[in-house]
């Protein structure tokens, strides 16, 4: 696992062009690690890998797992009418500590599959929180980005890393 103030995790990761079975490992992979690390989403930058592509299993807002992966997903915004959520976020990458994060209530994320076929996927609740939260990381921002500094630098702290961009190793196993 990645923690914040490695580098692949504060950069846009590189759009994936090549869909072979080193790309479905890589998806069998992903999912081992988020369920040994007992996540409910990851990101390619969480275990170190700089390529778009994201795997979850995640309750919807009808409390309804939703299992899945999406390869170079774009995020599509202009829910305003649907509303916001202020709701706590965790990630693996930070963990243990976790903060309301204010997120749309209905997310849809666009993009393909591992054959490289272009797939929608819509959520509400929980798992429209995790559409957002797991594509923002394949764009270089964590949840605690997206809180005031001093807060974030104190759930940094809360998690045993360190400020300004330099990690270190968590003083507890991660947990979402």
């Amino acid at each position: 696992m990645t923690y914040y103030g490695n580098p692949v995790l504060h950069r846009r990761c590189a759009d994936v062009t090549v869909f072979d079975q080193a790309l479905s490992d890589l998806i069998d992979d992903m999912f081992a690690s988020m369920y040994a690390a007992q996540g409910v989403g990851l990101a390619a930058n969480q275990i170190g890998v700089d390529a778009r592509i994201f795997v979850y299993d995640c309750p919807d807002g009808d409390g309804v797992n939703v299992v899945g992966h999406v390869i170079n997903p774009v995020l599509e915004t202009g829910f305003a009418l649907a509303g916001t959520s202020e709701d706590t976020e965790g990630c693996l990458s930070v963990p243990g500590p976790r903060a309301a994060v204010s997120r749309s209530v209905i997310a849809t994320v666009r993009g393909v599959d591992l054959h490289g076929n272009p797939i929608t996927i819509s959520g509400t609740g929980y798992f429209a929180r995790c559409l957002q939260h797991e594509t923002d990381h394949l764009d270089g921002t964590l949840y605690v980005d997206r809180l005031p500094a001093t807060q974030r630098d104190a759930l940094l702290r809360e998690a045993g890393l360190e400020q300004h961009g330099r990690p270190a190793r968590p003083s507890h196993r991660p947990g979402r």
